[in-house]
C-alpha cells in the first residue's frame, strides 16, 4: 500500500514530497498518523520529556500600517487607544517577569511608520542595560523586511545591527501561510513568502536562533499547508551545519472573533481538534530536520494540547504571562507554570523547563538585579 511505503520512508527520515505529504493528509487515518508521528518524536527527542518555559509577550506598539484582515490588535496612528510602550512600562512588566522566574521577553507589535532601526536598537540596548540577563526574542521577518525598505539597506545589515544591540533570537512571526495567493488576501501589506524565507535564510547564516510558525484554518488549501512545511524543511536544509537554524515549529489555528476576515469577508475559522492533530502529525512527518514541534496550548486548550504530545509535539510552549494578539480574536486559554507541568504529567510525560534554544534550565536562573531606571525611550 502507498500509505505503508510513505510511513516507512518517513520513519527512515527520508523527506516526503509535497505530493506525498498531501496524500497522507487527505487519505491516511488519524490513528496511523499519530502512531507514526509519535515514533518520529522519539527519534528526534529520545525519552519522555516535554518542554515548557516562562516568558512574557510585550507589544512594542499597537500602531501598524499592515492592517491584516485576521488581526484585531493593530491600530492606526490617530486611534484613541494607540500606544508605544514606555521604559517605565517595560520595567514594571520585566520586574513581574523576573518575580515569576522568567528571563525572556517576546517583543512584537505593529509595523509603526514612525519607528525605524535606531528606535529598536536603542530599545534593545536600554533593556539589556537595565536587565543584563534578559533574553530578547523579538520582532520577526516582516519587521526586518519593513526596516530594510525604510532604511534602504539589506536584511543582513538590519539583523546585524539588531544582534549587536541585544537581539538573542528571531521569532517566526508573520509566516501565516507561505503562499502569496493567501498572503494577498490575509496580509497584503506584509512581507511576501520569499521575503519571509530570505530573512530567515540570512538569520541562519548569521547563526541567529529562529522559530518557524504557521497560522492556518482560514482560506488556505491543504496543498498550501503542505507546501508551507516543504519550504521550511528546504530552507532548514540550507543552513550552515553547526548553526541553529529553525529550533522549533509552532502551528496554531486562526481565531476569528471580530476579525475583518470574518466580519467583512465571511471567512471564519475552520479549526477543529482532529484536524489540528492531523496537522501536528503531518508536520512531524514532513519536517525531518526540525527537531522540536510545539503545541499551541494557548489556542487549542488543555485536552487537544495533551493529545498533541502523542502525535509529534514535544513541547507546550510558554505560560505567556501576557498575550494580546490572539486573545483579541477570541482565545481565552491561560495557563500557569503549575498548569503546564500538570498537563504534561497528565499526558504521561515528564515536564522539563527550557529556554528558547531548548536547553534545559535546572535549576532556574536567579533573577538579575535591576539597574537604575533610565529616562523614557525617545521616539524615532
Amino acid at each position: 500500500m502507498l500509505t505503508e511505503s510513505l510511513y516507512d520512508k518517513a520513519l527512515n527520515l527520508i523527506p516526503l514530497s509535497s505530493d506525498e505529504g498531501e496524500y497522507l493528509y487527505k487519505e491516511a487515518s488519524l490513528n496511523e498518523l499519530m502512531f507514526v508521528a509519535d515514533k518520529l518524536r522519539l527519534l528526534h527527542n529520545p525519552g519522555n520529556m516535554v518542554g515548557w518555559m516562562i516568558d512574557r509577550n510585550v507589544n512594542i506598539t499597537n500602531i501598524c500600517f499592515s492592517q491584516c484582515t485576521f488581526c484585531n490588535f493593530c491600530r492606526k496612528k490617530n486611534s484613541a487607544d494607540a500606544y508605544i510602550t514606555t521604559t517605565d512600562e517595560y520595567i514594571n512588566k520585566i520586574d513581574e517577569l523576573y518575580r515569576l522566574g522568567g528571563d525572556q521577553l517576546l517583543l512584537q507589535g505593529g509595523m509603526n511608520p514612525d519607528l525605524g532601526l535606531d528606535f529598536y536598537t536603542r530599545l534593545f540596548r536600554t533593556l539589556k542595560d537595565l536587565y543584563p540577563s534578559l533574553k530578547l526574542h523579538a520582532l520577526g521577518p516582516p519587521e526586518v523586511v519593513y526596516l530594510a525598505k525604510k532604511e534602504e539597506t539589506t536584511f543582513e545589515d538590519i539583523l546585524s545591527h539588531l544582534i549587536e544591540a541585544g537581539l538573542d533570537s528571531l521569532p517566526g512571526a508573520g509566516a501565516e501561510i507561505l503562499s502569496d495567493r493567501v498572503r494577498k488576501i490575509v496580509s497584503p501589506a506584509k512581507a511576501t513568502s520569499e521575503e519571509w524565507l530570505e530573512v530567515m535564510r540570512v538569520a541562519h547564516r548569521l547563526n541567529l536562533p529562529t522559530s518557524a510558525t504557521m497560522m492556518y484554518g482560514h482560506i488556505e488549501t491543504i496543498r498550501e499547508r503542505i507546501e508551507h512545511l516543504t519550504k521550511l524543511r528546504e530552507l532548514q536544509e540550507e543552513k550552515p551545519e553547526k548553526n541553529y537554524g529553525f529550533i522549533t515549529f509552532v502551528p496554531w489555528p486562526f481565531r476569528d472573533e471580530g476579525t475583518v476576515l470574518k466580519e467583512k469577508q465571511g471567512i471564519g475559522s475552520s479549526y477543529n481538534g482532529s484536524d489540528y492533530l492531523r496537522l501536528m502529525a503531518i508536520s512531524r512527518i514532513m519536517l525531518t530536520n526540525i527537531r522540536n514541534i510545539q503545541a499551541s496550548v494557548l489556542t487549542v486548550g488543555k485536552e487537544i494540547g495533551m493529545l498533541s504530545l502523542h502525535c509529534g509535539a514535544n513541547d507546550l510552549g510558554s505560560i505567556m504571562i501576557e498575550e494580546n494578539v490572539v486573545s483579541a480574536a477570541g482565545s481565552s486559554n491561560r495557563f500557569s507554570a503549575v498548569d503546564l507541568q500538570t498537563i504534561i504529567r497528565e499526558a504521561g510525560f515528564k515536564p522539563v523547563r527550557r529556554n528558547q534554544k531548548y536547553e534545559i534550565i535546572n535549576p532556574p536562573n536567579p533573577p538579575a538585579q535591576q539597574s537604575t531606571p533610565q529616562p523614557p525611550l525617545p521616539k524615532d
